[in-house]
């Protein structure tokens, strides 16, 4: 079990329904927060939401590897002033306008070429994202892992932030930083929670009630949390074919979860 909101203030965020824009974000790499945000655009627009996915790791992006797409252009092209946010799309199984399918605008794919950008460039490149989802029922921003200036940055111009974390105890303390840098950023802040690739409900719910614990003890908040993805060996096969999860295996326990955790996103997160 987990902690139950205890205050009005934990009680509201618990009901909130996420905004057009989520962030995705993980204190550390390697707790599948990019498989994840592709699982979730397939899910909004399996929903009927015109969804865009911004791969906004400034540092090391994939999410063009991980679907084996060929971009036109990127995030670099973009900050070099060559593309438009909205030449820079690409279509993923099918594109946005096709029931399961959504754009993409990739990152720069493992170069590293934008980890150094100024905090005024991320700025901008924040505002365009905005201006990019206009165009959209939902956008999807999967960042660098970690606390960085220009991470907390993006995160913030994001209508909500969902924190990716698993049971392992240093993805439990690299989360909290990030929520406590966003939380001195804006103190109002109050991402969701999922609990991804655990290997049961019962797991999950531990390592929750440990990180609910922490930020309300230290930050004053209980985050809610949003969902539980199950451990799947269907979401390893999919990332080693650079298919999408959701066309690979439409039936696999991860695919359901994912489906879950959309609903709860939209009709309104209740921690439990």
């Amino acid at each position: 079990m987990t902690d139950a909101p205890q205050s009005a203030e934990d009680a509201a965020a618990a009901k909130r329904i996420a905004g057009p824009v989520l962030a995705i974000a993980s204190g550390k790499g390697g707790v599948g927060k990019t498989a994840l945000s592709l699982a979730l655009a397939q899910a909004f627009s399996r929903r009927g939401q015109r969804t865009l996915v911004v791969d906004a790791d400034l540092g090391m992006a994939n999410v063009d590897v991980q679907l084996g797409l060929n971009p036109a252009g990127d995030l670099g092209s973009i900050v070099a002033g060559r593309l438009t946010l909205a030449e820079a799309v690409a279509e993923a199984c099918g594109g946005a306008q096709t029931r399961g399918g959504f754009d993409v605008i990739a990152g720069p794919s493992g170069s590293g070429a934008l980890a150094s950008l100024d905090i005024s460039a991320v700025g901008r490149l924040a505002a365009g994202v905005a201006a990019a989802s206009l165009d959209y029922d939902r956008t999807l921003i999967d960042l660098a892992a970690g606390a960085e200036r220009s991470t907390v940055r993006l995160a913030a111009a994001a209508d909500d932030v969902l924190i990716v974390i698993n049971d392992e105890p240093t993805s439990l303390t690299d989360a909290y930083a990030f929520v406590k840098t966003l939380r001195v950023r804006d103190e109002g802040a109050a991402p969701f929670v999922v609990v991804n690739n655990a290997p049961d409900r019962e797991a999950a719910h531990r390592a929750y009630a440990t990180f609910a614990r922490t930020c309300k003890s230290f930050l004053g908040f209980t985050p809610p949390l949003a969902g539980i993805v199950r451990r799947d060996e269907h979401v390893p096969m999919a990332i080693r074919a650079q298919a999408a999860l959701g066309v690979r295996s439409p039936d696999c326990a991860a695919v359901r979860d994912v489906a879950a955790l959309v609903r709860a996103l939209e009709q309104g997160v209740e921690a439990r």
